[in-house]
Order: C-alpha cells, then sequence, then structure tokens
C-alpha cells in the first residue's frame, strides 16, 4: 500500500494512499470512483471516459461556492475525455485539469493543503 500520510493535512477529506486498486480516504477504502469536495468525499459509479458526460459531474459543480475548477482523474492511465465534454465542462464556465487518477489524487492534496477550492472526479484504478 503507497502512503501519503502528512503531519499539516488539509481540512477536509484527504486521499491518504492507494490500496491495491482502490484509494485510501482517510481511513475508509474506496474500490471504485470517487468525488471530492472540500467537503466531502462520495463513491462514484464513474462512466467510461469515452461515455463521460458534463450531465454525470453537474452535482458535484455545483457546490457552494463556486470551484475553482474540476480535476479529472482518467483511471489508470492519463486518457483524453471527447472534446464535446470538454467544451460542454467550459461551457459551464469550469476550466478543466485531466491525469491519471494516481495523479489527480496526489494533486488534489497539494492543492487542498493550500486550501484551493476545487472539485475533484476520479475514474477508478
Amino acid at each position: 500500500m503507497v502512503s501519503f500520510d502528512r503531519d499539516d493535512a488539509p481540512n477536509g477529506p484527504t486521499i491518504r494512499g492507494f490500496s491495491g486498486t482502490a484509494f485510501r480516504v482517510e481511513d475508509r477504502i474506496v474500490p471504485g470512483g470517487l468525488w471530492l469536495t472540500p467537503d466531502n468525499a462520495l463513491d462514484w459509479d464513474a462512466p467510461a471516459i469515452e461515455a463521460l458526460t458534463a450531465d454525470d459531474l453537474v452535482r458535484l459543480l455545483s457546490i457552494e461556492p463556486r470551484p475553482e475548477f474540476l480535476l479529472l482523474g482518467t483511471g489508470p492511465s492519463m486518457r483524453r475525455p471527447t472534446p464535446a465534454f470538454a467544451a460542454a465542462i467550459e461551457a459551464l464556465g469550469f476550466g478543466i485539469e485531466v491525469m491519471d487518477s494516481r495523479a489527480a489524487a496526489r494533486v488534489w492534496n497539494v492543492l487542498r493543503g493550500e486550501d484551493r477550492w476545487i472539485v475533484a472526479a476520479l475514474m477508478p484504478l
């Protein structure tokens, strides 16, 4: 198991590491996809990257205050979402950063450590 434990953890949910193909959020193992807000971590039944639409993330993106951008983890490897998905997210007024889900988990912790107000949708590892 890979661990990210540190003494100065940010407020809200922190990804503590990976356990096989699962995320470890605080003391909970999440075997599937994961939604993260500055206040919450929710299990997510993520569609395949090719089927992902902005409608799949409307509830995540609707938090208040409005998030700075969406961090999208695309699973075990970095894969670009469809141009239609990217355009729809941008049309909603959000930037999107795409990377594999392990990298996105690490970036989540760094940005939340800086108190950045972001959201993340991490597809299963």
